[in-house]
C-alpha cells in the first residue's frame, strides 16, 4: 500500500496510544478502545462494521480488515460521530445511503482501497457539515456530476492516488469555502475551465502525476482566491499565456516534474504580487531569458534544479532581493557570471552541486554576506580563487566533495581554508586529490603545504628568471633551467622522508657582477 497510507495508520495508532485509556463501557469486537470518544477496529477476519458501541464515541476508525461492502442506514445506531477513518481495507461498493445519517460527520476518510472504482451519486448528501473529505489511492475511475453539490462546508479535498481521467462539468461549483484540493497521482489528460467553477476561495489546488497535456488559459478564471497551485508531476510540455493571470494572491507554484523547454512570466500576464516559492526543478529548461523572472520581488524560494541549463544570463535574478534559497543543482553549468548573484543580499542557501563547473569567479558570493549553505560538490573544479570564501559573515556549511581537486599551488588558499575551517566543510573525508599522481586519493587536509607545489611551465616563468622543467628518468629527477648570462637563479630542492623530516638542499647560479654591469653600460645607447 501506498507509503503515506502507512504513515498515516502509524500517526494515527501513535496519537490514540497517547489518550486516556479509561474507556466506559463494552468495546466491539476486534476492536481497541483507547478513551471513551474514539473506538479502533483492525482485524483482517472484519468483514462488517460493529454498531454496539457507546454513544459517547465521536471518532471511529477502520483499518486493515476483510470488509468490502458499507451497506444502507449502516450508522443508523450512531449519528454522533464527527470523525469516520477507512484506511486499507477492501471496500468494493458504498450504498449511497451508508452516511444518511451522519449529519453531524466533519471528516470523512476512505482511503486504500484498491477494487473502489466508483462513488454512487447522493453518497455525501446529507453531510452539510463536513469540512475534511480524503478519498486517495483508490481505483476511482470517474466522479458523476453533483458528486460533491452538496458539501459547502468543505475546506478539504483529497483525491489523489486514483485512475480519474476526466473532471465532470460544474463539478466543484458549490465548494465555495474549499481552499485545499489535492488531484495528484491520477490520469487527467485535461481540465476544462468549467470544472472549477465556484473555486472563489481555493487557497491550494494539486494536481501532482496527472497525465495533463495542455492547459487552457481560463482554467484558473475562478479560483481567485488560490494560494497555493501544485502542479507536479504532469505532462505539462508548454503553459499558456496569462493561465494564471487571475490568481493574484499566489504564494506557492510547484510545476515539479514536467515537461517544460521554457519559462516565462507572460503566463500571470504580469509579475505574481505574493509568489514566495517557485519550484521548476525536473523540467526540460534548456535556457532563461533575462526576463524570464522580472518583478518577482516577493520570491523566497527558487528551484531550477534537474533541468538542461548550460548557462544563465548575469542579470537573471537582479529583481529577487527577498530571495534567500536557490537551487541550481544538476544542470549543465559549466561557468556563471561573476555578478550573477549580485543583489541577493538576504540568500542563506545555495546549491550547485551535479553541475559542470570549471572554475568560480573570486567574487561571486562577495554580496551574500548571510549565506549559511554552498553546494560545490560533483561539479568539475581542480581548485577555487582565493578569497572566494572570505565573505561570509556566519557559520556556513560547504559541500566540496566530488570534485577532481588538484593538489599543487593554486589549492593553497582552498587547503588553508580547510584546514581553519573543518567543522564547515561537509564529508571532509570524501574530498580528495585527484593529482598530481603522487598525492591522488589522498585527502586534501591531509597534505601539508610543501607537498603541493607546481611545475614550472614556459607560459608561468618570467624571461628573467629562464624556463625551468622536470624530466625524470627512473630514480633520477633532471631539473633543466635556461637562464639569460646575466640573470641569477636559485633552486631549493626538498627531501622529505617518512619520519617528516626535510633535507634542504641549495643550487644556485653565480653571475659575475663586473662583467654583468660592463655589459649593461655597453649596451646604453
Amino acid at each position: 500500500m501506498e507509503r503515506g497510507i502507512g504513515i498515516t495508520l502509524c500517526l494515527t495508532l501513535l496519537l490514540c496510544r497517547k489518550g486516556d485509556t479509561g474507556f466506559q463501557g463494552p468495546c466491539p469486537l476486534n476492536c481497541q478502545c483507547f478513551t471513551n470518544t474514539q473506538v479502533i477496529c483492525s482485524s483482517g477476519q472484519m468483514a462488517s462494521l460493529p454498531r454496539n458501541f457507546s454513544a459517547q464515541v465521536k471518532e471511529f476508525i477502520v483499518m486493515t480488515t476483510s470488509l468490502s461492502h458499507l451497506h444502507a442506514n449502516t450508522f443508523q445506531e450512531n449519528p454522533q460521530l464527527a470523525k469516520f477513518i477507512l484506511l486499507n481495507n477492501v471496500l468494493r461498493d458504498i450504498n449511497p445511503r451508508t452516511f444518511e445519517n451522519l449529519t453531524m460527520l466533519q471528516e470523512l476518510e476512505i482511503s486504500g482501497n484498491p477494487w473502489l472504482e466508483s462513488l454512487k451519486p447522493g453518497t455525501f448528501s446529507q453531510q452539510l457539515s463536513l469540512s475534511k473529505l480524503q478519498l486517495n489511492f483508490n481505483k476511482l475511475k470517474t466522479l458523476q456530476p453533483g458528486m460533491f453539490d452538496s458539501l459547502k462546508s468543505l475546506e478539504f479535498l483529497q483525491l489523489k492516488g486514483n485512475g480519474l481521467s476526466h473532471l465532470p462539468v460544474l463539478l466543484f461549483q458549490n465548494l465555495q469555502n474549499l481552499s485545499v484540493l489535492d488531484l495528484s497521482q491520477n490520469e487527467l489528460e485535461k481540465v476544462k475551465r468549467e470544472s472549477l467553477f465556484g473555486l472563489l476561495h481555493l487557497e491550494t489546488l494539486k494536481l501532482n502525476n496527472n497525465l495533463i497535456d495542455c492547459l487552457f488559459s481560463d482554467t484558473f478564471l475562478n479560483a481567485s482566491q488560490l494560494r497555493e497551485l501544485n502542479l507536479e508531476g504532469n505532462k505539462l510540455s508548454q503553459l499558456p499565456d496569462k493561465i494564471f493571470s487571475v490568481l493574484t494572491k499566489l504564494e506557492v507554484l510547484n510545476l515539479r516534474g514536467n515537461l517544460l523547454s521554457s519559462f516565462s512570466l507572460h503566463m500571470f500576464g504580469m509579475a505574481p504580487p505574493s509568489l514566495k516559492e517557485l519550484n521548476l526543478k525536473g523540467n526540460r529548461l534548456l535556457e532563461l531569458s533575462s526576463h524570464s523572472l522580472d518583478g518577482l520581488f516577493t520570491l523566497k524560494s527558487l528551484s531550477l534544479s534537474s533541468n538542461r541549463l548550460s548557462q544563465l544570463p548575469v542579470d537573471l535574478f537582479r529583481n529577487l532581493t527577498a530571495m534567500e534559497f536557490l537551487d541550481l543543482s544538476e544542470n549543465n553549468l559549466a561557468s556563471l557570471p561573476g555578478k550573477i548573484f549580485y543583489g541577493l543580499h538576504e540568500i542563506k542557501a545555495i546549491h550547485l552541486h551535479g553541475n559542470n563547473l570549471t572554475e568560480l569567479d573570486a567574487s561571486l558570493f562577495e554580496d551574500q554576506l548571510l549565506l549559511t549553505q554552498l553546494y560545490l560538490s560533483d561539479n568539475q573544479l581542480q581548485s577555487v580563487r582565493p578569497g572566494l570564501f572570505d565573505h561570509f559573515l556566519f557559520q556556513i556549511i560547504i559541500r566540496l566533495h566530488g570534485n577532481p581537486w588538484r593538489c599543487d599551488c593554486h589549492i593553497w588558499y582552498l587547503h588553508n581554508w580547510a584546514l581553519n575551517n573543518m567543522s564547515e566543510m561537509e564529508n571532509p573525508d570524501l574530498v580528495f586529490c585527484k593529482g598530481p599522481w603522487f598525492l591522488r586519493g589522498r585527502t586534501i587536509a591531509s597534505v601539508s603545504r610543501e607537498q603541493m607545489v607546481c611545475h614550472l611551465s614556459e607560459d608561468e616563468v618570467t624571461p628573467d628568471r629562464g624556463n625551468c622543467a622536470l624530466q625524470t628518468t627512473n630514480d633520477t629527477i633532471v631539473v633543466k633551467c635556461k637562464v639569460n648570462k646575466c640573470s641569477p637563479l636559485k633552486v631549493k630542492v626538498l627531501f622529505q622522508e617518512h619520519g617528516g623530516s626535510v633535507d634542504e638542499r641549495v643550487v644556485e647560479k653565480e653571475t659575475p657582477l663586473l662583467q654583468c654591469k660592463n655589459e649593461t653600460k655597453a649596451a646604453t645607447p
